[in-house]
């Protein structure tokens, strides 16, 4: 009898020991994520909204989609919503890419690049949502001629974001010199609405170090403002072809003054977020940044599906913290094999 009631004792034990085990793997899973969080993606670009949710955009090439969460590690089941199409063989018809989404003077804008169809005459357009709620119909504003936003010299011109300092707006973008695709770079306008741009662009970075010049043409794009706790701007951007395994994160630090003296940015001179091969990601770049209930700030970006997979990508994210010196602290990209904590 007392080998039997042993017999039992350890059953028991085991099975309450399966039963906990089952709790906390159960408990862990709905605590963590692990990258990617979308297994097909890229350009990404988030929006945390006082209303609760997440607010993710990417380039889909055909549409402008809203996807809506509260679990930004969820995505592949987020709701999904076409807030814009465009008319066929309309001027910005074809390849719709890099969408941002921004509230600026009590409407959402949503910024993109696009063209006709001919890829070497991409511009900038801006979309405004009829009412304050991001999930809401999008149109032209009725000042512009479907929705083009330029500058005065009106060259080929994606990746467009906004930067707003001491109560003025700027819109900063990816570029060319001239008309022809000899080289990607940033450049800077001063913004009279949020569909209309005033006076000459500045050009504020071009690809000069090793890091930056890898596959042709030479490429920074991307650009993406952060500020730091101590209220210091800094432009992340993405630098190399994304078409390479070394796709990477460099990083312009405004000095104050006037955004539109090009002297007044600095260069880091290493990228800040580079390709991790021991964990088996290539090509991390074209990034956002989101800020989660905790106050803790994510970066999120694309990168590569595999070593050498060119334009075939994936969505990752990752928290991040800042240096002694105010610079941000990316660390190393986080691979599919590290289990993380859920943005809360």
């Amino acid at each position: 009898m007392e080998r039997n009631m042993k017999h039992q004792v350890t059953h028991w034990m085991g099975i309450f020991i399966l039963l906990m085990m089952g709790n906390i793997m159960s408990l862990q899973a709905n605590t963590t994520f692990t990258n990617p969080v979308l297994s097909d993606g890229a350009d990404p670009w988030v929006v945390h909204h006082s209303d609760g949710y997440y607010y993710y955009t990417q380039t889909t090439a055909s549409n402008i989609t809203l996807w809506r969460t509260t679990d930004l590690s969820d995505l592949e089941n987020a709701e999904q919503k076409v807030v814009w199409m465009p008319k066929p063989n309309s001027v910005n018809s074809e390849h719709v890419w890099a969408p941002e989404l921004h509230y600026l003077d009590g409407r959402w804008y949503i910024y993109f690049a696009a063209s006709a169809g001919d890829m070497t005459r991409q511009r900038m357009y801006v979309l405004q949502s009829e009412n304050s709620d991001p999930f809401s119909h999008y149109d032209y504003p009725t000042a512009t001629q479907s929705g083009k936003i330029a500058d005065t010299s009106d060259k080929w011109a994606i990746d467009g974001t906004i930067f707003e300092f001491e109560g003025k707006r700027y819109f900063i973008w990816s570029g060319w010199e001239g008309d022809t695709n000899e080289q990607q770079r940033l450049y800077i306008a001063r913004m009279a609405t949020p569909w209309q741009l005033t006076g000459e662009r500045v050009e504020i970075s071009r690809p000069e170090f090793a890091w930056e010049q890898i596959g042709t043409p030479q490429v920074n794009e991307a650009p993406q403002v952060l500020f730091n706790p101590k209220g210091q701007a800094f432009i992340v951007y993405s630098a190399s072809g994304s078409w390479t395994d070394d796709y990477c994160l460099g990083l312009l630090l405004f000095n104050g003054g006037d955004p539109m003296v090009a002297a007044n940015w600095r260069k880091h001179p290493t990228p800040v977020f580079s390709k991790n091969e021991a964990a088996d990601v290539y090509g991390p770049g074209h990034n956002g940044f989101f800020t989660d209930n905790h106050g803790q700030a994510w970066l999120i970006y694309h990168t590569a599906k595999f070593k050498g997979a060119g334009w075939a990508r994936e969505i990752h994210m990752q928290p991040f913290g800042w240096q002694v010196n105010g610079l941000p602290a990316f660390g190393r990209a986080i691979g599919s094999q590290v289990q993380q904590a859920r943005p809360n």
